[in-house]
């Protein structure tokens, strides 16, 4: 089992997986592949905002997970947010989930003062992970405003 940082020549790779996390029940839609695109050119531009990692078993690749900063007053520094991770399914419960967050832990920037992540409230096995790995439920209820809405 590894978990690295992504690499330019991971493209199809990433672009094939996140097609089918963006399919799955984790998710609630799909996604423009143009929104993929970006996503992986963010990547290969800096890792100032957005990293991805691949989970490689056996040498093979089997998973990715994309991180995201932003800073939070109420955390007291930088919240490093766990925006996606995806695992195919042959390849669950062999590890991978509990050595990335090993590798986000050992490798965390003195900065960041908080995981944070999101679930959908169905998902009782990856919400018994995370709370395995120390993640406790934030009593917030999110909304959001989409670009497409702001001058309606």
């Amino acid at each position: 089992m590894m978990i690295r940082k992504i690499k330019n020549e991971d493209a199809e790779i990433f672009f094939d997986m996140a097609e089918q996390f963006y399919a799955s029940d984790a998710v609630l839609h799909p996604i423009p592949k143009k929104h993929h695109i970006d996503a992986f050119n963010e990547m290969m531009r800096s890792s100032d905002y957005i990293e991805g990692y691949i989970f490689e078993y056996e040498e093979k690749p089997v998973g990715y997970a994309i991180t995201s900063k932003m800073y939070s007053q109420e955390a007291g520094g930088f919240t490093l947010w766990i925006d996606e991770i995806f695992i195919l399914e042959e390849f669950r419960s062999k590890g991978l989930g509990k050595e990335f967050f090993n590798y986000l832990k050992t490798n965390l920037d003195s900065s960041i003062a908080r995981l944070r992540l999101e679930v959908e409230e169905e998902n009782e096995r990856a919400k018994k992970f995370y709370q395995n790995m120390g993640f406790s439920k934030l009593e917030y209820s999110q909304m959001f405003l989409d670009r497409r809405n702001i001058n309606k």
